[in-house]
């Protein structure tokens, strides 16, 4: 295990596969064990692709971090490279939960979520599912793709035609066909809204890490992605982050579609789907997540009343 910082670099298994994460302890925390952040990137993503300019704010604040890339891609182990796996995704969200609730310096009982994009919608189906989550925050997420897909039906056609041919790949035990995750305007790629290339390559600059490929046959689970149906199921706390102009992830698209969500508060930032990860705008929407954070993680009554009195 090595560090940068205070920093820990750190692993834990999912599936059996090797998950590379980051652990980040609470500064300025008196606690002997500290309320912790799980933290996972959205299509595509690596932890350095800004994830660690969360954590470090989170971290700031009082606040441990787990940062962890996704098996397949980054630092992860798995193969084939550049796999973005649904149900893989979702295991390993289980696993990063299960390594801090573990954790001799983390409180077991004061675990959020931080998600963002394809990852903000993982974190939804999570809260949807467990008691065991104190609170969440959702970034930009995606939680319904058939709502927010606004495709030209020649682009649907090309991915359909790479979905067939890395199935195909697939059944003849060949390496996967793959496309790039980001591209211009109708290109042959998963996201080519206007503002998706240049905003995603605006948040890898620093992240070496990051392939602009994915294997294609992701495209069907991402077909089917509608975490925004389990919204009744959810008890915790929920902070919805939106950008006034996303045109990935629409704001409008997801406070109608979290409408139901009784435990909802949003935050809007000026910009879209990638602003809030640099600048100003990313100030914004972390000293948003880290107000949020300070009110959904105190201790629980019962544990502030069996602490000792202050001398």
């Amino acid at each position: 295990m090595s560090s940068s910082g205070c920093r820990e670099d750190v692993t834990f298994l999912s599936e059996g596969e090797s998950i590379a994460a980051w652990f980040y302890p609470a500064k300025c925390s008196s606690d002997a064990k500290q309320p912790c952040i799980v933290i996972g990137h959205g299509f595509a993503g690596v932890k350095e692709a800004r994830l660690d300019a969360f954590a470090e704010r989170f971290s700031d604040a009082g606040f441990a971090c787990v940062v962890f890339d996704y098996r397949h891609l980054g630092a992860s182990s798995g193969q084939p490279r550049q796999l973005v796996d649904l149900n893989r995704h979702r295991a390993d969200w289980r696993a990063a939960i299960a390594y801090a609730r573990a954790r001799d310096d983390v409180d077991p009982a004061r675990i959020a979520l931080w998600g963002t994009s394809l990852g903000g919608g993982l974190v939804l189906e999570l809260a949807a599912r467990r008691r065991d989550i104190r609170c969440a925050v959702l970034q930009s997420p995606l939680i319904d793709t058939f709502a927010t897909q606004a495709e030209a039906p020649s682009h649907a056609r090309r991915i359909a035609v790479a979905t067939v041919r890395d199935l195909i790949a697939v059944l003849l035990r060949r390496g996967p066909y793959t496309i790039p995750a980001v591209g211009p305007y109708d290109s042959l790629a998963f996201m080519t809204e206007p503002e998706a290339e240049p905003g995603y390559l605006s948040i890898v600059r620093n992240a070496p890490a990051w392939r602009n490929e994915i294997t294609a046959r992701t495209a069907l689970q991402l077909a089917l992605f509608r975490p925004a149906r389990r919204i009744r199921d959810i008890v915790c706390p929920l902070l919805v982050v939106t950008g006034d102009t996303d045109q990935i992830t629409p704001a409008a698209v997801t406070r109608r579609k979290l409408a139901d969500a009784a435990t909802a508060t949003y935050f809007s930032y000026a910009g879209g789907h990638f602003d809030g990860y640099l600048g100003l705008q990313f100030g914004r929407c972390a000293d948003a997540a880290v107000a949020f954070f300070k009110r959904t993680l105190q201790p629980a009554v019962e544990e502030r009343q069996d602490s000792p009195p202050a001398a």
